[in-house]
């Protein structure tokens, strides 16, 4: 192989490889502000607004963060992760320099419209807040900070395992948890068939991470097309079994 070739062949794959590492990112760094809750075991952070239950089996783990009114969005910031760094250049004697986290958005950081913004109303609109878990935070900064100024970006999330479904409410009520979710991470439209009713229903979000159908579906698979906020869209047909109720929970093949 001659050289110009060789190194055409090379410079592609590195492309290809950058490509895909950084696909979904957002190409522009903002700032913002940043605490941390939950203790040193991130036992505080579970649960929360988008509704995801034991962080550690939904897919999360400890990397995450609750999100003040501007970036939370009513709930659509669900499972969307973000890459954050400490700014150095703000306050290089609280910062871990030159390392980053990336953490997925859990929880809701509600504002405290008793405290001014820059003194304890951290999560206050219009600012943006990241309420990080203990663990988290201290990839990036000294504890005793208790605050820092930062940069994050949107970027892509990378999930072990399949999409994972949670099945809760009653007749003609399914309140579905979607969790584990790769890519883009936070949802933007889901649909769910049963294999009676053979055809797609728009379902809409209830709270969080959780979508509601007002269907009767009781005694048929189900199957669900998730439509993330890039716009990519995967289907997890039949991933539910006929025999389902409510309460249970269901691990699809598919991933983004």
């Amino acid at each position: 192989m001659d050289s110009p070739n060789f190194f055409r062949i090379i410079t592609l794959i590195v492309l290809v490889v950058f490509i895909i590492e950084f696909q979904g990112a957002s190409a522009v760094w903002l700032q913002a502000r940043a605490t941390f809750y939950g203790g040193s075991d991130a036992s505080g952070t579970m649960g929360g607004a988008c509704g995801y239950g034991n962080l550690n089996t939904d897919g999360y783990g400890i990397k995450t963060a609750a999100l003040s009114t501007a970036l939370f969005n009513d709930g659509k910031a669900c499972g969307g992760c973000y890459q954050i760094v400490c700014d150095s250049t703000k306050a290089p004697q609280w910062c871990h320099k030159g390392i980053s986290i990336t953490i997925t958005a859990t929880n809701f950081c509600p504002p405290n419209y008793g405290l001014p913004s820059d003194n304890g109303g951290w999560c206050n609109p219009p600012q943006p807040h990241f309420d990080m878990s203990q663990p988290a935070w201290e990839t990036i900064a000294i504890y005793r900070a208790g605050i820092v100024p930062i940069l994050y970006r949107k970027v892509g999330c990378k999930r072990s395992g399949g999409i994972r479904f949670t099945i809760n409410g009653r007749d003609y009520f399914e309140l579905v948890l979607i969790s584990n979710v790769g890519g883009a991470g936070d949802i933007s439209k889901v649909w769910i068939k049963g294999s009676k009713t053979n055809t797609w229903e728009a379902m809409s979000r209830n709270w969080g991470s959780n979508w509601q159908s007002l269907t009767y579906l009781n005694g048929q698979s189900l199957s669900f097309r998730i439509q993330t906020s890039d716009g990519s869209t995967r289907t997890a047909t039949n991933v539910v079994p006929s025999n389902w109720q409510f309460g249970q929970s269901f691990k699809s093949n598919i991933q983004f």
